[in-house]
């Protein structure tokens, strides 16, 4: 197995084909790339359907899939808001790479048998496969396209990111073979003699302490611990600090225990999840996900700190469980609201990254929503970089 990444900065998406191109075949000395990941910026995109075809041309007929994204990431650096592509490629004996390309009516029925998505994903779960994931952000369904994979292949790793760099629908790109979608998911699934990890940053730390949901309405929230939730939120915040409350006004998040048995839930046990509604009148809290009656919640704040140290803790404890030979590669799909917009400098996350697993290339891109795991169930996500580990089995 081998992984070879590069990033350019050319103005010319042919150019910058051609500059990746020669770099990736430089360091591959000959082998032939099974696999290439393609992230492309919108300052290309009177080119978009040019680039399946250049690429072929530089480096070869391997299994091509990719999208646009707002800022790309590759080569230890993190491209915002500037012309940028870059390119992952991938030596992978043993390994067998099936695409799929699905629109939201390809979906099956929510109360449809496993085979139907099966069929979908033209994979069986006794294969063992692994899914990569590269979606619209505006035509397709997520929570259904998760908890369908989820529930017909349940021991299988899928992750990925939505794509970024258009604001209306069909504005962004999505690559998949020869083709260029502008709707849908395409996306692929790994069998064979490969280990696909994730980590998971969500960025955030906990403020008050765990309470139990005790009323809800999908993803209203009527009662914590048997009071109102605005009562327990206003207890909440008077204990924080002033810059804490301060922070609140914009940073507020309610984390989700993913276990419900666990009943004493630490810093890294929560889905954290958007609070998009605000009830004063009805005393009810709304969230941007389904609760349960019984499910423990905790509030949660995000800042630049929190974020990098959220970061440097899951990269540690990886480091320390997982050893990486330098046959391994690596993707980010980072949130558009990290990088220098939250940290204030580059390459912040990437950088982390590299400093703690050495010497394996990584590329990516800025996400509308990362999709990975959290506890046993897959989620998309926002504000986290999520990043997807390949080595050999």
């Amino acid at each position: 197995m081998k992984w070879s990444g590069s990033l350019s900065q050319a103005s010319s998406l042919r150019d910058a084909v051609a500059e990746c191109g020669n770099a990736i075949r430089k360091d591959m000395d000959g082998l032939e790339p099974d696999l290439l990941v393609v992230f492309v910026s919108p300052h290309h995109e009177a080119s978009y359907d040019q680039l399946p075809g250049l690429v072929r041309k530089e480096i070869g007929s391997g299994m091509l899939l990719g999208c646009s994204g707002t800022g790309i990431i590759g080569d230890g650096r993190e491209i915002e808001d500037r012309p940028a592509l870059s390119i992952t490629a991938a030596h992978l004996p043993d390994v067998d790479i099936l695409p799929f390309h699905l629109d939201a009516g390809d979906l099956p029925d929510a109360d449809a048998a496993p085979n139907s998505w099966e069929i979908a994903f033209n994979t069986q779960p006794e294969r063992g496969p692994d899914f990569l994931l590269l979606s619209d952000p505006f035509s397709m369904p997520m929570d259904r396209l998760l908890s369908g994979l989820d529930y017909a292949f349940p021991n299988a790793v899928k992750t990925g990111g939505l794509a970024s760099g258009g604001a209306l629908p069909g504005g962004s790109a999505r690559y998949h073979r020869e083709g260029v979608y502008r709707s849908g998911t395409v996306g692929l699934s790994l069998h064979g003699a490969i280990v696909v990890d994730t980590i998971v940053a969500q960025g955030c730390r906990p403020i008050g302490l765990p309470v139990r949901v005790t009323a809800c309405s999908t993803n209203v929230i009527l009662g914590l611990d048997g009071r109102g939730p605005l009562e327990v939120l206003s207890e909440v915040l008077q204990g924080l600090s002033e810059n804490d409350r301060t922070m609140s006004r914009n940073s507020l998040f309610l984390g989700l225990a993913w276990d419900p048995l666990n009943e004493d839930p630490l810093p890294g046990d929560f889905l954290i999840r958007d609070l998009i509604g605000i009830d004063q009148t009805h005393n009810v809290l709304a969230v941007s996900e389904s609760v349960a009656e019984g499910q423990l919640v905790q509030f949660h704040l995000r800042d630049a700190e929190t974020s990098a140290g959220d970061l440097e803790s899951m990269l540690t404890r990886y480091t320390i469980t997982n050893p990486i030979g330098e046959n391994a590669g690596a993707l980010l799909f980072q949130c558009l609201g990290r990088g220098a917009k939250l940290y204030g400098t580059k390459n912040h996350d990437t950088g982390m990254f590299n400093a703690k697993i050495h010497g394996i290339p990584m590329t990516g891109f800025f996400c509308n929503g990362e999709i990975g795991p959290v506890g046993g169930s897959t989620f998309l996500h926002r504000y986290t970089s999520a990043f997807a580990i390949f080595r050999p089995e």
